[in-house]
């Protein structure tokens, strides 16, 4: 939310993934503050995702550049093996990670089979993968799409032999999962800092 969209109004549902809602219209008054309830306790409200716009130059370098309304046609090409890093511009590991990283994407320009990319993850959100830390190393592999979270150093051969195993070097057992606490609780923000449950 931006300074010139407050005051502003939003709806989050904090369970095993958080998701927020944002109504329709910018105006707050009773009748507007009803629907907006009225409609998510019916279940017709789409979550409301942050996305970066696409930048013109996404594809020029060996890293490509995904936001959230190119990810799914990118990450899930069944046609090759893609890797994404799902970064912080913020992030320590991940700046330490970016040199090692373009290098990856560079070992693998000219191949057809496989994609390297990366996704600010904090200003692009995905309906279907929550990351929670960062840097978070994901393979969409070829054909069946599987995905396969990096569990192995961050250098440069461990990477390239994930990419080119499919996963089968250095990704997280199968079966596998991250697990965490489930909340119930639902919020409504209104106006920066009046909160009403």
């Amino acid at each position: 939310m931006s300074k010139d969209e407050v005051p502003s109004l939003r709806l989050i549902r904090l369970e095993e993934d958080m998701a927020k809602y944002k109504p329709a219209t910018p105006e707050i008054n009773v009748d507007t503050v009803r629907s907006f309830v009225t409609e998510f306790l019916a279940g017709n409200l789409k979550q409301h995702l942050l996305s970066q716009p696409l930048p013109e130059d996404w594809d020029k370098n060996a890293v490509k550049v995904l936001v959230a309304s190119n990810f799914d046609e990118i990450a899930f090409d069944k046609s090759k093996h893609v890797l994404v890093e799902f970064y912080a511009p913020w992030c320590g590991h991940c700046k330490q990670l970016a040199p090692i990283y373009d290098k990856l994407g560079e070992k693998f320009a000219d191949r057809d089979d496989i994609t390297i990319a990366k996704i600010d993850a904090t200003v692009n959100e995905l309906e279907h993968t929550k990351i929670t830390s960062f840097p978070t190393l994901k393979l969409y592999a070829k054909d069946d799409n599987r995905v396969i979270d990096y569990n192995g150093e961050r250098v440069l051969e461990a990477l390239s032999n994930f990419v080119e195993s499919g996963g089968k070097e250095g990704g997280l057992p199968s079966g596998a999962q991250v697990s965490g606490g489930i909340y119930y609780y639902y919020y409504l923000f209104i106006n920066k800092g009046t909160l009403i449950y």
